[in-house]
């Protein structure tokens, strides 16, 4: 098959859940014998967009962007939709909901076949102004629309495309990164002031909705003896809420804010936590849970359905979204339970080790490129089977 991937900034990934999902996945589809074209952002790569070059067989092309918050995501979209449907691809693949307003493109244009990933409700997210929340949700009902297939990353997206648009969609979660060897003295976490399994992790964007702040108040109100708060990753688009947590949490010794991390200080920071937390009001299926899940560490997060998938059965802690009281409450029960918490994180790494495999990702996402180019028909009925089996999971 020929494969064109529109909506992902870039390889190798930086940061963004979708770029290290292309970068899972895509490779393994070329060693099955697949070309796959993947359409970046110039801004992303640092590379010319008359120059692609090669990523574990994937090849590359950095399209032309603008240094504008949400114009970039729209122009390298548009722009890799009209090249694509101007070449002859048996697959063209979407990836998040903005971009999937030009799924209309290929579809009138082009005989190939248009999925797209929805990998969370992108228009919940803080920081997109009420224009550009227009143009996401613009963009979901395109994918509703034009999409010949749709697959989402949680059964709460399932349930959410069936209940608002009647739409089947086919389930196919993430999975975990693979991580390499990390220092096992604990070399860059020393430096930090840390000590290993004493203290708690928040990794991911700092952005409103994964709610760092919350984390922020409900440790400093707990303010726990010999513990502290790492608070890791990247800014996107939000540097005056950066600002404000930065300012919340200068006067605090034990808060550290690690910025964002990667390769082997990542994997080290991430290993040697105590507790890693997610506070966050909006997710799809988060990948930096998955991963602390798989390395062992013990989970705490809000009750959104996304976490509750994850982590439900024993497999982790839940307390009440946006609820300060909630969580300062579950975090102290998580402090001083160490032997209880050890036991979930056990339960949860063969949970993530059973059900989240990238190999299994690859192939499931290859059955739906070969139904949809085989006969539309079947991939209804196909997506129909997948909405029943998540319904019956999300009843156990």
């Amino acid at each position: 098959m020929k494969i064109a991937v529109i909506g992902t900034k870039g390889l190798p990934p930086k940061q963004g859940g979708i770029e290290h999902y292309c970068a899972e996945v895509y490779p393994r589809m070329v060693k099955q014998g697949h070309s796959v074209d993947l359409f970046a952002r110039s801004s992303y790569t640092d590379c010319s967009w008359q120059d692609p070059y090669d990523y574990e067989g994937v090849k590359v092309m950095s399209l032309p962007s603008l240094s504008l918050r949400g114009v970039d995501a729209f122009v390298t979209s548009a722009l890799g939709a009209i090249a694509a449907s101007a070449t002859k691809y048996d697959i063209i693949h979407f990836h998040a909901l903005g971009p999937s307003l030009f799924t209309c493109l290929p579809k009138l244009i082009s005989n190939a076949k248009i999925v797209v990933s929805c990998q969370g409700l992108d228009w919940q997210r803080a920081k997109w102004g009420s224009f550009s929340t227009r143009i996401i949700q613009m963009g979901e009902k395109a994918a509703v629309r034009f999409a010949h297939g749709l697959i989402v990353v949680s059964n709460v997206l399932q349930t959410y495309f069936l209940d608002t648009y009647g739409r089947n969609t086919v389930y196919i979660p993430n999975a975990p990164a693979r991580y390499g060897e990390s220092d096992p003295n604990f070399s860059y976490g020393t430096q930090l002031g840390l000590e290993q399994k004493r203290y708690l992790l928040f990794l991911g964007r700092v952005v409103p909705e994964k709610r760092p702040d919350l984390l922020v108040d409900a440790f400093s109100a707990l303010n726990p003896v010999g513990w502290k708060l790492v608070i890791a990753g990247g800014v996107s688009d939000t540097k005056l809420f950066t600002s404000q947590l930065l300012e919340k949490v200068a006067n605090n010794p034990n808060i550290v804010f690690a910025g964002e991390l990667r390769g082997q200080r990542l994997w080290e920071i991430v290993r040697g936590a105590g507790l890693f937390v997610l506070p966050s009001d909006v997710e799809g299926l988060p990948l930096a849970m998955l991963e602390a899940m798989q390395e062992e560490v013990p989970v705490v997060a809000s009750d959104i359905p996304p976490h509750k998938q994850l982590i439900s059965g024993g497999r982790g802690r839940l307390f009440e979204a946006g609820n300060l009281t909630s969580c300062v409450r579950t975090l102290d029960w998580a402090i001083n339970h160490p032997e209880e918490l050890r036991a979930m994180a056990v339960h949860a790494k063969r949970h993530v080790q059973l059900n989240y495999s990238w190999d299994h990702i690859t192939c499931e996402t290859l059955k739906l490129y070969t139904t949809l180019l085989n006969s539309p028909e079947p991939v209804r009925i196909y997506e129909q089977q997948q909405t029943g089996l998540a319904e019956v999971l999300s009843k156990k």
